[in-house]
């Protein structure tokens, strides 16, 4: 399997592993070695999209050579563009929706029996529970808590790709928490497309800070990570929960998408200046040292010089640890498509330059302002040519941030102490001082 995009993306298809694995099908990283290949995609932005039909045709040109009898297409890509895609991608021999995730099993089997087909249904219908065959180093994974999203922001196709926010059941995700951290599982990253949702369509209240708080009474889990808050749902009471709790590394993914009011209010979302700025604020005296991970669109349209400076300085006053930056996509059935003044290309994709430009400096000097200190730092690889250790520390969500190498004694998915020596641009480097197991 190739499974592309966001995070809840993988955790659908390290559950369709664990269907087709209880099937009696073996797993294979290696390409010669299958009879099947399935490849979970995502259709969020233009480059995603591309990504996936490049995916599919790199595998569609290996059908017939060694073992490798057909494609299966899962994910957003299917879901969201269904008969359009099944006819003009004739490459692939499967393709599902995600509410027909559940029937993978029967697809592969008659893939191989050399019947192809399409299947889709209902959104609300692809499952949020079930084992999983984990994709990733042993010692983390993502615990996707709901699914889909009711914000409905204007340049936004997930509504309709994944359908009305729904929440898991508390005592289900305790329970699949529970189960990973016995397998081994040591960190466990929060996600959902609105995190800070929680629990507001099953209990009629915000639970995430109830839910963290069990999380946290996990014996052998030992950090707990929050990302895709949504900012209007930032209560205190989130962020009480966040600094009173050891095992919650303080860290919050804010994905704030501009800081001009008057584009915040033609992406339909709240907030300006002044008020993001104020937020910002308030979270770091709440939590204090918390690392503040945020993403902008640049070029959404309409969006004037001033409102691209405002962005700016909105950035150098705030001074994110950690902050993406995209020019925005016009995707089509979404309300921004079809607005006025939408910008050129390359004038979308320099601001978005500038933006990271910016950042890298602060980043850098940040990265800095941490020597002499000493970090918990898990370890998740040896750098043979540079005699190394490298991991992540508590301010660095897996895949997305960044690393700390570090020399001395230290074993993969253990967490050491680390005194950091140095910086190498965005990276710390550092020196092993125990282990913190």
């Amino acid at each position: 399997m190739v499974s592309l995009g966001c995070s809840k993306n993988q955790v659908d298809a390290e559950r369709l592993l664990y269907s087709l694995q209880e099937a009696g099908f073996a797993l294979s990283g290696n390409t010669e070695d299958c009879d099947v290949v399935i490849i979970n995609t995502c259709a969020f932005i233009a480059d995603a999209k591309k990504e996936s039909i490049d995916t599919i045709f790199e595998f569609a040109a290996q059908k017939g050579k060694g073992r490798l009898k057909g494609l299966v297409v899962t994910g957003c890509m299917p879901e969201r563009y269904r008969e359009e895609f099944v006819r003009e991608l004739p490459e692939v021999d499967v393709a599902l929706g995600i509410g027909k995730n559940a029937d993978i099993v029967a697809a592969v089997q008659s893939l191989l029996e050399g019947k192809g087909g399409s299947a889709f249904g209902e959104k609300e219908a692809l499952s949020l529970e079930g084992g999983r065959v984990l994709a990733n180093e042993p010692w983390f994974a993502y615990l996707k808590i709901a699914e889909g999203c009711d914000n409905r922001c204007s340049y936004c196709a997930i509504p309709d790709i994944r359908g009305r926010f729904r929440s898991r059941p508390m005592e289900k995700v305790l329970e699949e928490a529970r189960q990973l951290v016995a397998d081994g599982v040591r960190e466990l990253n929060v996600v959902a497309q609105d995190t800070s949702r929680y629990g507001e369509d099953l209990y009629g209240k915000l639970m995430l800070p109830q839910l963290l708080t069990e999380l946290c009474k996990i014996e052998g889990l030992h950090w707990v990570r929050v990302l895709y808050c949504y900012p209007d749902r930032v209560t205190d009471e989130l962020l009480d929960v966040m600094a009173a709790q050891p095992k919650i590394v303080p860290y919050m993914d804010l994905p704030l998408q501009h800081a001009s009011g008057r584009i915040l209010k033609a992406m339909y979302r709240k907030g300006d200046h002044k008020s993001l700025l104020a937020l910002c604020r308030h979270i770091r005296e709440k939590v204090p040292g918390i690392v503040l991970r945020t993403t902008f669109i640049t070029g959404f349209p309409g969006e004037t010089q001033e409102d691209f400076e405002t962005l700016c300085e909105f950035i150098r006053d705030v001074r994110f640890e950690r902050l993406g930056c995209f020019a925005y996509s016009q995707e089509e059935d979404t309300p921004a498509h079809d607005l006025p003044d939408q910008l050129d290309e390359e004038q979308k994709a320099r601001r978005a330059e500038i933006i990271m430009g910016m950042q890298a400096e602060i980043a850098c000097s940040l990265a800095m302002e941490m020597v002499g200190r000493q970090i918990e730092v898990l370890c998740e690889g040896w750098n043979q040519e540079e005699q190394r250790w490298w991991g992540r520390g508590p301010g660095d969500a897996p895949d997305i941030d960044t690393r700390v190498s570090f020399t001395g004694s230290a074993r993969l998915g253990e967490f050491v102490q680390v005194k950091i020596t140095g910086a190498e641009g965005y990276d710390l480097t550092g020196e092993a001082a125990a282990s913190a197991n």
